[in-house]
């Protein structure tokens, strides 16, 4: 076994093992952080794949990004985890039909002559730069579909902001011009009181 195999064998059991707490993590929170911990694994495999661009783009968008807009939404919605435990038990049947189909979906797809490639035929020449073809084609073939993939991400980080807006805060600011245009009279009452006399 080379060293290659030794790395990818060793990230894939990371990844394994993150994407399992995702799922099983009691606390939203730290269900989060194994999210990160998985994208960060997943970029290391696609480097290791020599997909640069892929490995690059995962760890900035969606670690950089997406993920930080998760984890505080997460901590300012004040998710209350006994009434969502309530009907786990429930939806145990429907997940795990569901979850054989796609574990059989993920077996049909890898298990076609598809990805049968020999490794030296997957090697990229030495003058080639795949991130300069995957960019050629994002912003000439798949345009439209970049430009959409955009606008969910943006109407995403719209619905977060919506959801943990609380209202407008009290201020102490005050208007300079309100303040030059005050009198004395309205600000200072004079009272007039009787003198004691002894």
């Amino acid at each position: 076994m080379d060293f290659q195999t030794l790395v990818f064998f060793f990230l894939s059991a990371i990844l394994i093992f993150a994407a399992l707490r995702v799922i099983t993590a009691s606390n939203p929170v730290h269900a989060a952080l194994h999210l990160i911990l998985a994208f960060f694994t997943c970029g290391g495999i696609w480097a290791l794949l020599q997909a640069e661009f892929l490995a690059i783009a995962i760890i900035l968008v969606y670690v950089g990004a997406v993920m930080v807009l998760f984890l505080f939404v997460v901590m300012m919605l004040d998710i209350n985890l006994d009434r969502i435990r309530q009907g786990f038990w429930s939806y145990l049947p429907l997940g795990a039909v569901l979850g054989f189909l796609m574990v059989m979906e993920m077996g049909l797809v890898l298990g076609s002559k598809y990805f049968q490639v020999p490794a030296a035929a997957a090697m990229v020449p030495a003058g080639v730069s795949n991130t300069r073809n995957i960019a050629v084609l994002m912003y000439t073939d798949f345009v439209f579909p970049v430009e959409l993939a955009s606008i969910i991400l943006l109407v995403g980080m719209i619905a977060a902001i919506v959801l943990t807006y609380r209202g407008p805060k009290q201020s102490k600011y005050t208007n300079p011009n309100q303040q030059v245009f005050v009198k004395a009279k309205d600000r200072v009452r004079v009272l007039q009181m009787p003198v004691e006399k002894d």
